[in-house]
């Protein structure tokens, strides 16, 4: 297996000095996608990552808009379409991450969920 190749960062270091990371996400091609998430990395509390997600909605519609030549407004538009479609009809449900014959290791400080297995 290939490991994911990351997101260059090297430009927007100073974006994330002093930050903490608390979600990658991983889509397969027409497969799954998957998150692992660290809760403790951002708040206690839920809302949060609700306050993160709308963010991430946001710069999301920006890179759309520049990638496929679109507006910002119509990009966030369709991006909600698809959360409204997802929420109301889920193709997939978190589970855990770890195949069989791995142990956890203890020391992880994030918690992992993942779609549907291939």
């Amino acid at each position: 297996m290939s490991k994911p190749v990351p997101i260059d960062l090297t430009k927007h270091g100073h974006l994330v000095e002093d930050a903490r990371e608390f979600l990658r996400l991983w889509a397969k091609q027409d497969g799954p996608v998957t998150c692992f998430i660290n809760p403790a990395a951002l708040a206690p509390d839920p809302f949060a990552f609700g306050m993160a997600l709308v963010d991430a909605v946001r710069h999301g519609a920006r890179a759309w808009a520049r990638a496929v030549n679109i507006s910002e407004a119509e990009a966030e538009a369709r991006i909600w379409e698809g959360v409204d479609a997802e929420r109301g009809l889920p193709t997939d449900h978190p589970r855990s991450p770890a195949p069989a014959d791995v142990t956890p290791d203890a020391r992880d400080d994030f918690v992992s969920y993942t779609g549907k297995p291939n």
